[in-house]
């Protein structure tokens, strides 16, 4: 005997499908409409984004200082300008050593790339001047479209290097306020806010703050780990420049993807030019062989120690953002993950039932029993 269909069941389950398919449309439309307005409003948001990320690097001496009896106004002033007179340092150890050097390294690199030249038109590669030609001018217009995605990256939807400049002042003004008054914000969000919001948000931004913190904290870890590696390994090879190179491809960490690259090649072209193209292979291998480890088991398990996201969402969230976003995206989308998974878990805290209790026949007594 065959089973029929139930008639309202039948439209009961109709009815309930179409109700969560206009609901999850209407979640789709505002966040279309959200994207829409933030893509806007990038100009300002992304300065935000930056002096967010700048603030989690330089919190904890902020508050190690505000701990020992600093005022607030007196310890974020001390920690932005050690934080300038770093980044300054920075430039400094890479560019001069560079420029003081510049004219030996450029008659090197030509000299370099002329004898790549002449070593692919010979046995075993026997490439031709044509193929050459058009595999350096294929080469040359994928480095330019690199390089301007780096650059794009770095202003961000700025078409000027003034507003480039804008953009980062306003991200170190906005990272000295963060240090000075961040700890007051939440109470005051919490004042703003009606009823159940009040929690709410406070508990959530306090949560995406913590998983920001050690995101910034696990690419600082990662990119150190990279520049030890690839430092030890230029070292030993006596490849000059080695501090600029080791400082170039820690900084480089922080933008995925092209950073890696750019460092890379940096390295490769400088021990070519100084010690020839054998040294430079060794250290075209070292760079692979750092960056696969970096890229499949360093950062994999750093983040998602930190950020407690598992380490192929957070290949597929790169994979994602860098796809919709490129390089920018490829920075923002694991933060971005794991702070979706923060509100995810706290909406899930405050849906789940809480633990009932087992019951028993036996009568409490309130002494802990050891486990």
């Amino acid at each position: 005997m065959s089973a029929t269909l139930s008639s309202p069941k039948t439209r009961a389950a109709l009815r309930t499908s179409a109700r969560i398919s206009v609901e999850l449309l209407l979640i789709l439309v505002m966040l279309t409409v959200a994207l829409w307005v933030l893509g806007r409003m990038w100009s300002v948001v992304w300065p935000l984004i930056v002096g967010l990320l700048l603030t989690t690097l330089t919190w904890p001496l902020t508050r190690f200082l505000r701990r020992r009896g600093w005022r607030p106004a007196l310890a974020a002033s001390v920690v932005t300008l050690l934080f300038l007179l770093g980044a300054v340092g920075v430039v400094a150890l890479i560019a001069v050593p560079v420029a003081s050097q510049s004219g030996e390294l450029t008659d090197g690199v030509v000299e370099g790339l002329q004898k790549l030249r002449e070593w692919a038109a010979g046995p075993p590669l026997n490439i031709g001047d044509d193929q050459i030609t058009k595999a350096l001018d294929t080469a040359v217009a994928r480095a330019q479209d690199g390089l301007g995605s780096m650059v794009t990256a770095v202003v961000t939807g700025v078409s000027t290097v003034v507003n480039g400049v804008i953009t980062a002042v306003l991200a170190v003004f906005l990272m000295f306020f963060f240090l000075k008054d961040g700890p007051r914000f939440l109470p005051w969000l919490a004042r703003q806010l009606p009823g159940r919001l009040a929690t709410d948000v406070p508990t959530v931004a306090a949560r995406s703050w913590d998983t920001l913190g050690a995101f910034v904290r696990s690419q600082a870890l990662v990119g150190l780990l990279d520049a030890v590696f690839i430092g030890l390994g230029l070292w030993i090879l006596g490849v000059p420049l080695v501090l600029p190179l080791a400082v170039l491809t820690f900084v480089s960490a922080f933008v995925p993807i092209v950073g890696a690259l750019f460092a890379g090649f940096v390295a490769v072209l400088i021990a070519l030019v100084s010690n020839g193209p054998t040294d430079a292979l060794i250290v075209l291998a070292i760079i692979v062989v750092v960056q696969q480890l970096e890229g499949n088991v360093f950062q994999p398990m750093i983040q998602s120690r930190g950020l407690g996201l598992h380490a192929a969402v957070i290949l597929l969230a790169v994979t994602l953002g860098g796809s919709l976003a490129g390089i920018v995206g490829s920075l923002l989308a694991v933060p971005v993950a794991a702070v979706i998974a923060v509100v995810w878990n706290y909406v899930r805290e405050q849906l789940s039932d809480p633990p009932q209790e087992p019951e028993t026949d036996e009568p409490h007594t309130g002494v802990a029993v050891p486990s």
